[in-house]
């Protein structure tokens, strides 16, 4: 049964309190203190490795896990393991007074026996771990909420490195290793009683189950999940290797002490905290495996320096050191990352119905991986050092092998399903996108957001931030109960460059469903992106009694050059009595670019007392008609802060035209002395043709002298050749027209464009 909201949130409140005390525990008890503790005894890689494979061989122990599930509850042995395991680590614990009594080789027996009957306990309770997870990481921030849980631990164990470099930086008596081992003991008890705390996961329909070998048949009978399982295989090989014997390498190789090395370890928890950090931040936006694949190559980049590092650098302190803080930060971030990341994609791969028998595949492969690695390691790094390769070399063969496999997990990527993910190369755009970035951020304030007015302010920043990671939290917006909010969402859709099916969808059913609200914002957006789908819809409501929906409809309809639909604008700019529906249905025409309209726009000229600003609408739909929008609409601008100035700007056009006609003729080779001439003489005679028009009102002579030009139906590269004529003709007649002669807008329109064509003209003798 899934947990209501309320119930959800304290049942992660729960496991969060949970988590620090277990993250507490696990750095005191089997972090990098224990592999230090064994090296102050004496401990051979061999041993280490061994000791490291103990981690992973416990995992074997999950079906006795499942077993007891089958009796008991979940929670019940995830709770009991965790107790009894913590104290266990008492065996590692007394190991000190045994090294005092002289017996090193019984106390390191005590600290291999404690560790793996840690783990052993540790693996039987794991049954439990995903189907909590799997429970508690419900609803879309599933990634989100795994991460945390990763970064809490993560934080704690640098902190705990910290405290533990401190203590052992001094070389303190071995008995310190029991009092901070005591401390991890009672830490681990107390966190498997907290553990009684949460919820009992649903049961899996099955849950006296398929045995081992089903589950291995069925798992492996699924490519995507088999091809998974090995690439995991090979990481966690990888990443358990690199960074327990990165401690060995460090004492080793570079002979450095206790605290240094633990101080090296708080680099690397921050390499993990760094990275559990933006993996919570981008997962659930970018999905898990693009950032697996980031975390794999990062891990890759941090051995490529321990294979090509100089011997001769050893020495230098300075420069050791922070190689060494660079891997161990390196290695965590990349590998320890990619491992935490890949939980997410496997549970996310696997049916929820099978996430207790599948997770057992999980950790099998994880423990077989670890545990082979590891030892094996051991045994590859004492037999050459037997052999007599000196640890620098012998370390430098390891990550070699290391280096190779990790790239034969690389190459496997595309084997990967998506899952919903982002491509590799979309997913960096977004990582070096700041934009992008922002926006995610701001999804999440978004997501956090506790009234309308802060979604609303929110939702503002989305709209100057586009970016199409966030469409899908505002088309969960957009159905938001408050019209501010809806509106604020939908707006900010009309800033995405590309919209997704889904986000068109919408668009449609809020046109059909949501009129004189945000219905006019949601036809301006299909209109935008030339949404074709939408045309049958938006010719209906081109008609709607919601003038906002209407003129939005028809602009988007002149967008997508529905040519069809036309003739039905020019009929509604006519009847309808509505200004701005008017004014839209100008814009419209306007776009559509066809000769035949500006007759009509013309015709709305014409009325008695038109609405002011539509008279300048209308003018800037014939100039888009023209194609001269772009020169005119300055020309416009300049008009309409003094109106006095008319007849100086059109003078102005008449002198610029002149000017340029004789500088670009000036000095040039005339291949046609009478066509030049002739050129000159109707040149000469067009600043007296625009005087006479605008101060005058006489348009007799400019429309003389437009049909007179050489050349008066050739195409001026505004407008197609077989249109010229019939330009020239309506042009003609509105400059002789009286009615319109009292609109100085549209004369400064008509003198532009006879300077535009009179310049058209010289290009061609020229």
């Amino acid at each position: 049964m899934t947990l209501s909201p309320y119930k959800l949130r304290k049942a992660r409140e729960v496991y969060t309190y949970f988590n620090v005390l277990n993250s507490i525990s696990w750095n005191l008890l089997v972090g990098v203190i224990i592999t230090l503790f064994a090296l102050r005894l004496g401990a051979t890689p061999t041993y280490i490795g061994f000791l490291s494979s103990a981690f992973y061989t416990s995992l074997f122990l999950l079906p006795l896990g499942k077993m007891l599930a089958k009796r008991f509850s979940i929670i019940g042995v995830f709770s009991v393991t965790w107790i009894l395991r913590s104290l266990c680590m008492a065996f590692a614990v007394a190991a000190p007074f045994f090294d005092y009594a002289g017996q090193r080789k019984t106390a390191l027996g005590l600290i291999l026996l404690g560790v793996f009957l840690f783990h052993s306990f540790r693996g039987i309770g794991m049954i439990g771990n995903n189907p909590v997870l799997s429970n508690l990481a419900a609803g879309p921030d599933r990634g989100s909420f795994m991460t945390q849980i990763q970064i809490i631990g993560s934080s704690i164990g640098m902190a705990g490195s910290f405290i533990i470099a401190m203590i052992l930086g001094i070389e303190p008596p071995i008995f310190v290793f029991s009092i901070l081992l005591s401390i991890g003991v009672i830490t681990g008890v107390v966190s498997g009683s907290v553990i009684r705390k949460i919820p009992e996961p649903p049961s899996e329909k099955d849950r006296q189950g398929m045995n081992l070998v089903s589950i291995f048949k069925d798992a492996f009978s699924h490519d995507s999940l088999k091809h998974f399982l090995f690439i995991m295989f090979l990481v966690v090989l990888v990443s358990g290797v690199t960074r327990t014997f990165a401690v060995v390498y460090a004492r080793e190789v570079f002979q450095h002490n206790d605290g240094l090395i633990s101080l090296y370890s708080v680099f690397g928890g921050l390499g993990y905290l760094i990275a559990g950090l933006s993996i919570k931040f981008l997962v659930d936006r970018l999905g898990a495996k693009p950032l697996f694949l980031v975390c794999l190559i990062l891990g890759i980049v941090s051995v490529i320096p321990v294979i090509f590092f100089p011997q001769s650098f050893i020495e230098n302190i300075a420069g050791a050191i922070l190689f060494m803080v660079f891997l161990f930060f390196m290695l965590n971030f990349g590998f320890l990352g990619a491992e935490g990341i890949a939980q997410t994609y496997y549970l996310a791969l696997i049916p929820q119905e099978k996430v207790l028998d599948l997770g057992i595949i999980y950790f099998f492969v994880f423990g077989a991986a670890g545990a082979a690695g590891s030892f094996l390691s051991g045994l590859l790094l004492d037999f050459l050092m037997l052999l007599g390769v000196s640890p620098f070399i012998s370390f430098k063969v390891l990550f070699i092998i290391l280096f190779a496999l990790a790239i034969m997990a690389l190459a496997m990527h595309k084997k990967m399903k998506s899952l919903g993910s982002l491509p590799l190369k979309d997913a960096l755009d977004v990582i070096f996108s700041f934009r992008d970035l922002r926006a995610i951020s701001l999804l999440d304030k978004l997501n956090k957001a506790e009234d309308s007015y802060e979604e609303e302010l929110l939702l503002g920043a989305l709209h100057d931030t586009p970016s199409h990671l966030a469409i899908d939290g505002l088309l969960e917006r957009a159905r938001s109960p408050r019209l501010a909010t809806r509106v604020e969402a939908v707006r900010a859709l009309e800033k995405m460059k590309k919209l997704k099916k889904t986000a068109e969808n919408a668009l449609i059913d809020d046109i059909k469903n949501n009129p004189y609200t945000t219905a006019y914002i949601s036809a301006r957006i299909l209109g935008n992106h030339e949404c074709k789908n939408a045309i049958p819809l938006l010719r209906e409501l081109a008609l709607s009694n919601d003038y906002m929906l209407a003129g939005e409809a028809v602009i988007a309809l002149s967008k997508m050059k529905d040519t069809g639909f036309r003739p039905e604008i020019e009929k509604l700019i006519l009847e309808t009595q509505n200004p701005r529906l008017k004014i839209m249905c100008a814009e419209a025409l306007g776009h559509y670019g066809c000769i035949n309209s500006i007759s009509v726009l013309l015709d709305i000229l014409r009325t008695e007392e038109p609405h002011p600003y539509l008279n300048d609408e209308v003018v800037l739909a014939i100039a888009s008609i023209l194609n001269i929008q772009r020169f005119y609409y300055k020309l416009l601008v300049r008009y309409k802060t003094d109106n006095s100035l008319a007849a100086a700007l059109a003078m102005d056009e008449a002198e610029s035209a002149v000017e340029f006609f004789n500088t670009t003729l000036a000095g040039k080779k005339k291949t046609t002395k009478e066509k030049f001439e002739k050129a000159a003489e109707y040149a000469g005679h067009f600043q007296e043709v625009v005087k006479a028009y605008i101060k005058e009102h006489k348009g007799e002579s400019l429309a003389r002298w437009i049909i007179e030009s050489p050349g008066a139906g050739a195409n001026t590269g505004e407008i197609k050749k077989d249109e010229m004529q019939k330009t020239i003709k309506i042009i003609c007649e509105a400059a002789v027209d009286a009615e319109l002669s009292t609109h100085d807008s549209l004369r400064l329109l008509i003198i532009q464009w006879a300077a535009r064509k009179m310049r058209a003209m010289v290009m061609r003798i020229k």
